[in-house]
């Protein structure tokens, strides 16, 4: 097995310049607060193979299907996270030379994530402009101020003459998705301006053909360094602040930069946002890196509390589990029960950031465990919000009741794999029993007896209309199902599926004689509908 980074208990760290694995020191190296993050790409840009990407949580696009051939029922568009305008980007030159390590070889190198403290580090040392340079980049993705990042760049001239060093702070909207199906971009340019030590520009998604939200989404720098403002502009798709000056051999400059930036999602008009964007920004202004990081750092210091795993005597294990949790606790909790846990978070586009039921049967269980009780409700507050959705999703098979999706943003499907779509239906299963552990591990019925309640009677309405009763077997039977391996398809009572279908049923008509007179009225469950219920309990094959 291949070793990329160092074993270290709480840092995900590499000494090693190593290009061919830049992708995945992305990856691994990505930070984000659920609201928003990135991965660990080089703000300063990178010439070769890299990936950069930024993510706004809840903020996406339905991108048109693109497949071979076309079944009934397919989806029309494939939601996903598109890459967002990109903040973090800096231009630095150096006697003229841009910084480019895919053209420089840097000495020296270091990469840090430290997970204790949720801060990305990089540095090394490089001969460019014809003299030698050191570089330091620290950024962190705010888990107190959700609209908040912090980027700090240290260097020193390490030369014997004196450099003159350029920085361009930018807000770039001349992005791409890698996935995108037909090679489009997802943003166009409302407004953008530049002045003094701030930037800012605000984007809307391209319009679409489904009916579903465009998002507007405003972002507001502010810079501030030891080298003289020399100007502002703005491009097509950009905005900047051009700094620059002389750092005399031995001597160092320091910059910051921060972002702030809120979207429609909170705000709903573009003025709403950009009054937004001035007022948090004023309020931030008068506050240092340091100021800005302490909070931040003692969040992930009180989480860790809660949730740290020790393990003694192996600590390429113990960096593990603090991996897992900290990329878990980075992607979602429980600030916002209108976002969710994509499969691989805010590390790249695979799975387009969208929500698949890993989050009921995997995620929940560890949160009950490590986290505050009201991050596993918030999750299940989630799925309560998309009923709707799935009430197209069973009409879709012409099926009564609620089929919550295997991939969505907002409740609807849109998963273009038939045989996973419509048969992996384990998945209403999964959301059920979620349900079930957090009322159990909690003791808190409120969710279960009210909003739970409802969510169950629906995936039961569902569960009994989609069984077919087999007289030569005389049992309740599902068939062309996919069971939770995705692999085997068309697949006639797969165990767990018909396990699932049954418990939902049984553990349904449990809750619904514990309903107030209230909610009762309002599920409308007939006396009829519950024996049937209780029919496919008892005889399951």
């Amino acid at each position: 097995m291949k070793q990329t980074f160092e074993i270290a208990p709480w840092h995900v760290a590499t000494h090693k310049w190593d290009p061919e694995d830049k992708r995945l020191q992305e990856s691994m190296t990505s930070l984000a607060n659920e609201n928003l993050g990135m991965r660990g790409f080089f703000e300063e840009g990178y010439s070769a193979d890299h990936m950069q990407g930024v993510y706004l949580g809840g903020v996406w696009f339905p991108d048109k299907t693109r497949v071979g051939w076309w079944k009934n029922g397919y989806p029309k568009y494939f939601g996903k996270m598109i890459n967002a305008v990109n903040f973090m980007k800096l231009i630095i030159k150096v006697n003229g030379e841009q910084l480019d390590l895919a053209k420089q070889t840097p000495k020296d190198f270091k990469l840090d994530l430290d997970m204790k403290r949720g801060v990305l580090e990089r540095e090394f040392i490089v001969e460019i402009g014809g003299t030698e340079m050191y570089f330091n980049f620290e950024r962190f993705v705010s888990a107190t101020q959700k609209e908040l990042v912090g980027q700090r760049l240290h260097i020193k001239n390490r030369g014997t003459n004196d450099a003159k060093v350029e920085i361009t702070s930018m807000i770039d909207a001349d992005v791409y998705n890698e996935d995108a199906n037909y090679d489009e971009q997802f943003w166009n340019v409302l407004n953008k301006s530049a002045n003094g030590e701030h930037a800012e520009l605000t984007s809307m998604t391209k319009k679409n053909d489904f009916g579903t939200p465009q998002f507007t989404v405003g972002m507001k720098t502010t810079s501030k360094t030891d080298l003289d403002h020399v100007g502002d502009g703005t491009d097509e798709k950009d905005a900047y602040n051009n700094f620059a000056g002389t750092v005399a051999a031995g001597k160092e400059v320091n910059f910051e930069k921060r972002t702030v930036v809120v979207t429609s999602r909170d705000f709903d008009s573009q003025e709403a946002i950009e009054k937004h964007l001035d007022e948090l920004s004023e309020k931030l202004d008068g506050q240092s890196f340091d100021d800005l990081l302490e909070p931040h750092v003692q969040e992930w210091a009180d989480r860790w509390v809660k949730s740290d795993v020790e393990i003694d005597g192996d600590d390429g294990a113990q960096q593990g589990i603090r991996f897992n949790l900290f990329q878990l606790f980075s992607t979602y909790y429980g600030k916002d029960y209108r976002l969710n846990i994509s499969p691989k978070g805010f590390t790249g586009e695979k799975y387009g950031g969208a929500t698949y039921w890993d989050t009921e049967a995997y995620c929940i269980p560890v949160y009950l465990g490590v986290a505050n009780p009201e991050v596993a409700r918030n999750l299940l507050m989630y799925r309560y919000k998309q009923l709707d959705g799935a009430f197209v999703n069973a009409k879709q098979q012409d099926l009564d009741g609620a089929l919550f999706p295997m991939v969505t943003f907002n409740g609807i499907e849109c998963h273009n794999e038939w045989e996973i779509t419509f048969e992996e239906i384990h998945r209403n299963g999964d959301i059920a029993y979620a349900i079930y552990l957090y009322t159990k591990y909690t003791g808190d019925k409120s969710y279960v007896l009210n909003e739970g309640a409802e969510v169950l009677t629906e995936i039961s309405r569902f569960w009994a209309d989609r069984v077919h009763y087999s007289q030569n077997k005389n049992k309740y039977m599902l068939h062309a199902v996919t069971g939770p391996d995705e692999y085997d398809n068309n697949v006639n009572n797969d165990w767990y599926t018909n396990l699932l279908c049954r418990w939902t049923l049984k553990y349904t008509l449990e809750i619904l004689d514990e309903v107030d007179d209230k909610v009762a009225k309002k599920l409308n469950v007939s006396e009829d509908e519950k024996r049937r219920w209780k029919g496919i309990v008892d005889n399951m094959y």
